[in-house]
């Protein structure tokens, strides 16, 4: 009950994903699943910004099968696979047909880290690794495909709350493994937790 109370509204995910990679950060993702809850804070963000963004899946407008959840209404879910064995959890801002998306690149575990363990199956004891990247943190909290498209306002198993309101310092730098796309390579559109130790290792 508590969770539904800081549960983030639509108006929230309204603002362009720059805007929003930043409010996202100290945020909290709630993950249900089987009875179990797992919480994580939001550390690490990238934004990718609409139609002109050369690095976006949705460059030009363009709207396949894949990319369909992005020109949704600010407030969903974009879940993709990578090199054919990870997913990427998005969230999808801004208004409908305006396909911004803030890629979620590192969490900080707070509750549900015997889950987390479980899920992840690693071999380092360092409690960062296990969801200091966005392919890691996607399989710490079981999320994949059949998330895709959610509303991120109304789905039981995967939303996000407000943070406590603790204070801290945002830094920012060039998005990760996008060298294709030209001016838009060198955008300092990723934000994270200046000296939090589960940023990615970018």
């Amino acid at each position: 009950m508590e969770s539904d109370i800081l549960r983030l509204n639509q108006k929230f995910y309204q603002k362009d994903a720059v805007q929003t990679a930043k409010d996202l950060l100290g945020k909290i993702i709630v993950r249900k699943y089987y009875g179990k809850t797992i919480k994580v804070k939001i550390v690490e963000t990238e934004a990718y910004c609409g139609a002109e963004d050369k690095a976006s899946h949705a460059y030009n407008n363009k709207k396949t099968k894949r990319t369909a959840p992005m020109f949704k209404e600010g407030g969903h879910s974009y879940i993709y696979l990578i090199y054919g064995m990870y997913y990427c959890f998005n969230v999808v801002t801004a208004s409908e047909n305006n396909p911004h998306a803030v890629l979620i690149r590192a969490v900080e575990p707070l509750t549900g880290i015997k889950q987390i363990k479980e899920n992840r199956q690693i071999k380092s004891s360092r409690t960062e690794d296990l969801t200091n990247g966005p392919g890691k943190l996607s399989q710490a909290l079981k999320i994949n495909k059949s998330l895709d498209g959610c509303s991120l306002v109304e789905n039981s198993s995967l939303y996000i709350i407000d943070g406590s309101a603790e204070n801290f310092e945002i830094n920012s730098s060039p998005r990760v493994n996008i060298d294709y796309a030209e001016e838009y390579k060198d955008k300092k559109w990723r934000f994270f937790i200046k000296n939090n130790k589960y940023i990615s290792k970018s």
